[in-house]
């Protein structure tokens, strides 16, 4: 054979070989294709929806936290990634995006009760009433200027048009739990094939929502001539002044002949406020004093009482001195340690019933609850997670940390029993019917009302059923956030078919402009009233429209530009209210009006 000849043989083998590797790369590659196309548009495939809530909800936490200007939507945009998938067909059956959307719901709304419920009544305390009954009044002024837009910009003959104005009053106002509310609701008025995809119009309106909200407290600022340095003095003036219930420490003589020979109970008894004496100090010897000890004139005594009572206490004990037995402490048995409670047999029970003094010769000075100190005083209402500071002998106050649990690991396992038994009698609570003359249908709390009532009730009761709550803040913010991303998912891929047309084919502009006015007019009209007629802190007034409009961007907002604690107390003051109303007054609304 010449060697031409093997060439040629040589050069048809590498040419056979490169067909080949070709051919093979190509019905490799075919079939991936094939494979990823089955994936991406099987929609009865398990793969394909958790690919698809996976693809969305990243896409829209990601993009949610680019900010422009320095405000960002957060996880909301997740709502616009499910619009986007949608729109593009990369969708999932109805019957599975309606129930990871209800699912969801039901989960978020439910942590946002366990969080709010143990502060739920405090907020109607004395110096929170007036709040609340402002946002009482701001969530009045939404729907009525969401009813004057739908009257004078829509046709009113058109029996959709309400509810996509439904749901942009819940865009204007960023409060998602109250869309879902809605939604569910137009289940009970409109047929299965015709009930409308409200998420349009909240989509339409949430954007400039934020900015509105913002925007309106600004101009709140310009309108009154508020000067952000005098606010910001004001409220540290205010704070020097207020007598409040934070822990104040003071050693006094008794100089009250009355008290000599007197028991500790008994004087507690005669001045009938709340103070706890840590130490005593008789015949040079220093020690913890319980309900028992023995008050003698010229005793000297250390004194922890709320700021308010401080001055009571003195007048009724004696006067405060300089300690001089720090070598004498130093020469006692004791120690002051910090106790966690984490054994469920203590929620509920007050510290007067606890004996600590008697019992176990040891005192409770202090005790933290998410990170403030709250003065101990002896009906105080022990829950898991708080951190008490007991002062005594080293043997005993190790009995109180044992007796109280002190296992830190304890409060890292979440107690699930108990957010599924709430959820439980929450859906039962939320299906009960309640009948009101003039209604198409019965009023039902439904899936996002029975479950937050049920979850604020638990909260702030539920060891009184045994029921531990406690939770860290980490867990909450976990389960509540997965159940809003599950519920803005879903909705935006429902909506996200018929996203386009509304904007460019329907009335998309007028949702945006009526969404902004619903958002703005309430805000201006309530914020200058709180700070003309109501003498409101101009850093409290922004935490408190924050928190009528649940909007954490907003608060965000009014941290940046305080120094201290004010704009977060007001919004926490109202947060729980405004959330429980928007939730009920959606589905009132829809029951009221869009099934007539």
């Amino acid at each position: 054979m010449s060697i031409s000849s093997e060439i040629n043989d040589k050069k048809i083998v590498s040419v056979a070989i490169i067909f080949h590797t070709f051919a093979v790369i190509f019905i490799t590659l075919v079939f991936v294709m094939n494979w990823l196309l089955e994936l991406f548009t099987s929609t009865e495939s398990i793969a394909h929806i958790a690919l698809l809530y996976a693809i969305v909800i990243a896409a829209g936490v990601y993009l949610g936290k680019i900010k422009i200007g320095g405000i960002s939507l957060g996880v909301t945009f997740v709502l616009f990634a499910g619009i986007v998938a949608g729109h593009f067909g990369f969708s999932a059956p109805g019957d599975i995006l309606n129930f990871i959307q209800d699912f969801g719901l039901i989960l978020f709304v439910f942590m946002i009760g366990l969080q709010v419920g143990p502060g739920f009544f405090e907020g109607f305390s004395k110096g929170g009433i007036l709040m609340n009954v402002l946002a009482v009044v701001v969530i009045l002024l939404n729907i009525l200027v969401m009813f004057g837009c739908y009257w004078l910009f829509f046709d009113t003959t058109n029996p959709a048009n309400l509810p996509m104005m439904i749901g942009t009053m819940y865009g204007a106002v960023t409060n998602t739990p109250a869309l879902g509310a809605a939604s569910e609701a137009l289940g009970s008025v409109f047929p299965a094939d015709k009930i409308p995809e409200i998420a349009s119009g909240y989509a339409c309106a949430y954007p400039l929502g934020v900015l509105g909200i913002i925007g309106a407290t600004i101009l709140i600022r310009y309108l009154c001539r508020v000067n952000i340095e005098e606010e910001e003095k004001r409220l540290e003036e205010a704070e020097t002044d207020d007598p409040t219930a934070k822990p104040h420490v003071m050693h006094l003589r008794v100089a009250n002949e009355y008290l000599g020979g007197r028991t500790l109970a008994q004087i507690h008894h005669f001045l009938n406020r709340d103070f706890v004496c840590t130490r005593i100090l008789h015949d040079g010897k220093v020690s913890i004093p319980n309900a028992k000890t023995v008050f003698e004139v010229n005793d000297e005594i250390l004194i922890v009482c709320p700021e308010a009572n401080s001055e009571a206490v003195k007048a009724f004990i004696g006067p405060e001195i300089e300690a001089e037995w720090n070598v004498e402490l130093e020469q006692q048995p004791l120690v002051s340690k910090r106790i966690v409670v984490t054994k469920p047999s203590m929620n509920g029970k007050t510290l007067a019933k606890m004996r600590f003094a008697s019992l176990y010769g040891v005192n409770v000075t202090r005790i933290t609850r998410q990170g403030i100190d709250v003065f101990a005083g002896r009906n105080h209402h022990f829950q898991v997670g708080d951190r008490l500071m007991v002062v005594g002998p080293e043997d005993n106050v190790n009995r109180v940390a044992e007796m109280m649990g002190n296992s830190v690991k304890r409060l890292e396992n979440p107690n699930i029993a108990t957010i599924f038994i709430g959820i439980i009698v929450g859906i039962i609570f939320g299906s009960l019917p309640f009948a009101i003359p003039g209604m198409p249908v019965p009023l039902k709390l439904g899936l996002a009302g029975g479950p937050l009532i049920i979850a604020i009730l638990i909260g702030r009761y539920g060891y009184k059923v045994h029921l531990v709550t406690y939770t860290t803040t980490s867990a909450n913010m976990m389960l509540r956030e997965i159940g809003l991303v599950l519920f803005l998912a879903s909705v935006g891929i429902k909506a996200g078919g018929s996203f386009v047309d509304t904007i460019i084919v329907g009335d998309g502009l007028k949702y945006v402009y009526t969404g902004f006015l619903i958002t703005v007019i309430p805000i201006v009209i309530i914020g200058v009233i709180a700070r003309l007629k109501c003498r409101f802190n101009y850093f409290s007034i922004m935490g408190m429209i924050a928190g009528i409009y649940t909007d954490p961007p907003a608060l965000a907002y009014a941290n940046g530009l305080c120094q201290r604690n004010a704009p977060v107390i007001s919004y926490s003051t109202v947060y729980p209210l405004s959330m429980f109303l928007r939730i009920f007054t959606a589905q009132l609304i829809v029951l009221l009006f869009c099934g007539l």
